[in-house]
């Protein structure tokens, strides 16, 4: 074997025509092998790519035999000299040249593994996620986490530029309620005492401020005891930033400027202005407060054109208050009668509990067909029609319920639509601002108000005045930054006088004790003078899969729990002994409980 100073020279995929002639050393994994006869070829892979080796039986017969030995994930090391293929690879970045080899040393040899290293492999999510250190050998994988690399590099190139200090803060704090429920730690040291892991750095980047920081960033871990669904992980990482004496308008140019910087540096591309929206525009228009839209198809609010029939579920939303809406999916009027119950079956799903949904189609020779044909002539629903904007060849979808109902179920069809009908560009980008957020809203079970967001958000000061009155129409001064459908971002200004933060823990029924309890080390930081300030948090793992074109962010954390919060590989959580129970003075947990402890 050659006597390299280093196990490589060179990696796979960095080698091209123009280093034709140059000895090369290289080291990596078998990524497929395929046996000639007179030749024999081994696909190396390394993260940076995968080049072609070529063994000849003529003139290195013993080389090759070697060579046939080599199984998959063998992991091996060669020299040789980077020659021009006879037969190119056009689907290759290095398919221009191989490498043809004159010393092989196998470093370590593989089992074969449970699935294949391809971009297409054939494993289940559930076993990759066992063997998820296979999972990343992947080049599919690999150049997700290449791009959230690249993402991290580019936003703190940003922040740094722009006077930003990242500062790191504990991981060990004080249980506080933020919306979700904590992941807690016992003391060892205060029996009966627990730390809690951070939702957020919330609390602690607000005291930074009121330390003088100015500006602070941090790309932290977070961690929340809550329900697992596609977009939500246990433990996930934010990009974490604050700001002194800034109002809303400073945060908005920042870090609308941070995401066009971002997609500068990785995808080359320009963005445009953000659009504002409203959060009641959006919630009206979309059914949503995070509407994609890449695509049209909004909320049509029909309640004045559906008076005077005898249309039974219409008058009584319209009595109760409610909503009658509808959607209109262009060019759909050609929809079969089972295509149309599919729909039907979708906004009854429990989860969203429409009664039904009611359809005009508007056939392409103008006449009008629907399921409420006995009640309204066809004068009133070519009315309703023209009201929703339909014209002929679209068919109209309405739900009529509360108001909140029938914006929701809409909401869900809209996206249900698009995707039934391939209305959205993949390669599309909404990117958009949600502002005037609610303060408040009613505790479903009570309805007394409790913070839409956390306790420390600043109202708009043109709401004050509504806050004893009528809490509920008190807007926020909050944003949420919205990406093709998805919030990746959430944030505000802050409330820095302690009497109004004071004011908004008795709001939301706290007592002296409990502020005292919770919040005193916050509130008396407060009384040393908080300067204005105000700040916002990606989800770092939700925008590195939009941008990497995923659906989970499973696909862009390295070691990520499953739907039931399990790690497969780890096989995490497990039980622990009695020792470290009765140290924690946690032995009083019943033995058959301990495997969830």
């Amino acid at each position: 074997m050659s006597s390299a100073t280093y196990y490589r020279t060179h990696h796979c995929g960095e080698l091209r025509l123009s280093d034709a002639g140059v000895r090369v050393t290289l080291a990596g994994w078998v990524h497929r092998s395929r046996d000639l006869g007179g030749m024999t070829f081994i696909d190396l892979r390394d993260r940076h790519g995968i080049i072609q080796l070529a063994f000849n039986m003529e003139t290195q017969a013993l080389l090759c035999e070697k060579a046939r030995k080599a199984g998959r994930e063998d992991v091996i090391r060669v020299s040789g000299t980077v020659t021009e293929r006879s037969s190119k690879n056009a689907h290759l970045a290095t398919g221009e040249i191989e490498i043809v080899v004159t010393d092989l040393e196998f470093l370590n040899h593989s089992e074969t593994p449970p699935f294949t290293m391809e971009d297409q492999t054939d494993g289940g999510e559930e076993l990759r996620m066992k063997y998820r250190y296979l999972d990343l050998r992947r080049p599919f994988m690999q150049q997700k986490f290449i791009l959230r690399a690249a993402l991290i590099k580019a936003v703190r190139e940003y922040l740094d530029e722009n006077g930003f200090l990242e500062i790191e803060t504990p991981n060990l704090i004080k249980s506080t309620p933020e919306g979700a429920r904590d992941f807690i730690v016992p003391s060892r040291m205060q029996p009966g005492n627990f730390y809690a892991l951070p939702q957020s750095p919330q609390i602690l980047k607000q005291l930074l401020m009121v330390a003088g920081m100015d500006r602070y960033y941090q790309i932290v871990k977070c961690f929340r005891d809550e329900d697992f669904r596609g977009d939500r992980q246990p433990e996930f990482s934010q990009i974490d930033c604050e700001m002194s004496f800034v109002r809303q308008e400073d945060i908005w140019q920042m870090f609308e400027g941070m995401v066009k910087h971002v997609f500068r540096k990785l995808q080359q591309t320009e963005l445009p202005d953000f659009l504002r929206l409203p959060y009641r525009d959006a919630i009206a228009r979309f059914g949503t407060d995070k509407p994609d839209m890449r695509f049209g198809c909004e909320i049509k609010e029909l309640n004045e054109v559906c008076t005077g029939s005898e249309f039974a579920v219409f008058n009584q939303v319209l009595t109760n208050n409610g909503l009658i809406a509808g959607l209109v999916a262009t060019g759909c009027a050609g929809y079969s009668r089972k295509q149309i119950d599919s729909l039907t079956d979708y906004v009854k799903a429990p989860h969203r509990g429409a009664g039904g949904l009611i359809y005009i189609r508007y056939e392409a020779d103008g006449s009008v067909k629907s399921s409420v044909d006995k009640f309204f002539s066809p004068e009133h629903l070519q009315k309703i029609l023209e009201q929703a904007g339909a014209v002929a060849g679209d068919l109209l979808l309405i739900v009529a319920d509360k108001t909140s109902k029938t914006r929701k179920v809409l909401g869900d069809l809209r996206l249900e639509l698009a995707r039934m009908n391939d209305w959205i560009d993949p390669a599309a980008w909404s990117i958009f601002w949600v502002v005037d957020m609610p303060m408040f809203e009613p505790d479903e079970e009570t309805g007394e108000p409790i913070f839409a967001h956390h306790p420390f958000c600043s109202p708009h000061p043109d709401d004050v005045e509504f806050f004893d009155t009528d809490p509920f129409r008190v807007r926020a001064q909050s944003y949420d930054l919205v990406m093709n459908g998805n919030e990746i971002l959430s944030g505000s200004i802050r409330i820095h006088q302690p009497a109004l933060q004071r004011k908004i823990f008795q709001i939301l029924g706290f007592s002296e004790q409990e502020i005292e309890s919770r919040f005193g080390f916050m509130v008396n930081a407060f009384r040393y003078g908080a300067p204005p300030h105000g700040g916002c948090a990606f989800g770092l793992d939700r925008w590195v899969m939009l941008m990497a074109g995923g659906e989970t962010i499973r696909d862009v954390i390295a070691f990520p729990k499953n739907n039931a919060g399990k790690d497969l590989m780890m096989e995490a959580p497990s039980p622990v002994d009695d020792a470290q129970l009765k140290m924690l003075h946690l032995d009083i947990i019943p033995t058959e409980n301990k495997g969830s402890a």
